[in-house]
């Protein structure tokens, strides 16, 4: 819903940000990577990318100072047993590079090392994160953009109606380097 805030640096504090919009001042929920970015910036004007969060009883916005950590957490959210909370944890813990680092050597002790992070729940992220961010071997960026088509594709076919497990093994089985979020899609719907 909402992609970034631009605007006045309000108040920072080491877990929240307030962004002045326009005269709306905006609490976002920050990493402690973020608040150190923000701290080294002029305040008169900051950008900050978002993710919004809307459950029952709340609604939450999370800020980052760069693209890169948002889609981290949203990666690290899409793992089972991770909350936001969790993965604002790891990620002001750990900056990307050295969570993917971590993910890319399968090295389960170093995730585990983060403050709330048991052997079970760091054995997942490794695992589940080291096939979606494409890090086994030496895939890097292009793995990367590979599996974020393939999973923005397989968000589209399902909202389309067509039923989760189909989608799944459809798009994991298949090699899709070099191919569009929309090439994706009308493959998906021819096979489907």
């Amino acid at each position: 819903m909402y992609e970034y805030f631009e605007g006045k640096l309000a108040m920072l504090e080491p877990t929240q940000a307030v962004i002045d919009c326009g005269g709306v001042g905006y609490l976002l929920e920050i990493t402690l990577n973020t608040y150190e970015s923000l701290r080294r910036v002029e305040p008169a004007r900051v950008k900050l990318y978002a993710h919004h969060v809307v459950r029952e009883d709340a609604q939450q916005l999370f800020g980052f100072y760069d693209l890169s950590e948002r889609e981290m957490f949203r990666l690290l959210v899409g793992v089972n047993g991770v909350g936001n909370q969790t993965a604002r944890v790891m990620l002001s813990s750990l900056t990307v590079d050295e969570l993917r680092t971590a993910i890319a050597a399968q090295d389960v002790k170093r995730v585990q090392k983060v403050k709330g992070i048991g052997a079970k729940t760091a054995q997942r992220i490794v695992l589940e994160l080291a096939d979606k961010m494409g890090v086994v071997g030496t895939q890097g960026v292009q793995g990367v953009q590979v599996n974020q088509a393939r999973d923005e594709a397989m968000t589209a076919l399902t909202m389309l109606g067509f039923a989760k497990p189909a989608v799944e093994k459809l798009l994991m089985s298949g090699d899709w380097t070099g191919m569009t979020v929309e090439e994706i899609i009308k493959e998906g719907l021819r096979r489907l």
